[in-house]
């Protein structure tokens, strides 16, 4: 897997290469670019590229002294997309929502058109489901007592949690997705380290609904995608982010829950490509 070195450490990536219109497809905590594999098949004539954020379920730590907080991680993003030298780019966002304060950040040029797949939202930084993680990160000893318990798979697969984020129960490689994602966190000393500086660094309710208020100044396309039984994000959020970017449109997915790309992976990709049009 090919990486780039940026400032504030590693990021390694997948690319399919090609001419085609460039997809950035992204995740969240603490995964990586395989939430996406099942849409890959449905996405030929794309350029995907797939990085893996320091979200905690990269390989390579980040520098000690990097920014993993909501804003360090889009500063992170918009410095892959630099060194990409990627341009006309569809940014898709599944879980995580951070990539949207790259319109804070004014770092948007390089960006043609989101597609906000059911993900954080306004305040929803972390999901309330997430939020005591992110209150033991604040204590490294209890931290890392958490994250053991995901060792076990009654905790992987709980309803209230990462169980819930996909109905298809049907699919028997996601837990094994939840072993690899959740491995490095659990086996590596720096990267427990930088999935903790994140999970403790989501700015207050205020200024999430700031910077939300703040991102309306976006007037590229927008393609929001909500799940119908999503356990993470609201189902209000789904038409209140139609209504709050000013060219925006709403598509909402049966049968599905956070994880869109593993539970409807077709559709999504289907939507994806009328999108990009």
């Amino acid at each position: 897997m090919p990486s780039v070195e940026l400032s504030a450490g590693p990021i390694d990536y997948e690319d399919t290469g090609g001419p085609g219109p460039v997809l950035v497809l992204l995740h969240g905590p603490p995964m990586d670019g395989r939430l996406w594999r099942r849409a890959m098949p449905h996405l030929g004539g794309f350029r995907v590229i797939r990085p893996t954020l320091p979200l905690g379920g990269h390989r390579q730590p980040m520098h000690a002294d990097a920014d993993l907080s909501q804003l360090g991680m889009a500063a992170i993003l918009g410095d892959f997309i630099d060194a990409l030298d990627l341009h006309d780019v569809t940014l898709v966002l599944n879980d995580w929502g951070g990539g949207q304060f790259l319109i804070n950040a004014g770092r948007t040029d390089r960006i043609a058109r989101m597609a906000l797949v059911a993900c954080e939202a306004f305040d929803n930084y972390p999901p309330k489901a997430a939020r005591p993680l992110g209150a033991l990160a604040k204590v490294p000893p209890l931290f890392t007592a958490a994250l053991q318990t995901f060792r076990f798979h009654r905790v992987r697969q709980a309803d209230f949690g990462y169980g819930g984020m996909s109905v298809d129960k049907d699919y028997h490689l996601y837990d094994d997705l939840l072993l690899g994602w959740f491995a490095p966190a659990l086996t590596d000393r720096a990267i427990r380290r930088d999935f903790m500086k994140f999970a403790r660094g989501a700015p207050s309710k205020r200024e999430l609904l700031e910077l939300a208020e703040a991102q309306q100044k976006f007037t590229k396309p927008v393609l929001v995608v909500w799940a119908d039984q999503d356990t993470m994000m609201p189902a209000e959020h789904g038409p209140r982010l139609a209504a709050h970017y000013p060219d925006a449109r709403l598509e909402t997915v049966e049968n599905s829950s956070t994880l869109v790309p593993i539970d409807q992976p077709e559709l999504l990709a289907g939507l994806l490509r009328s999108f990009v049009g």
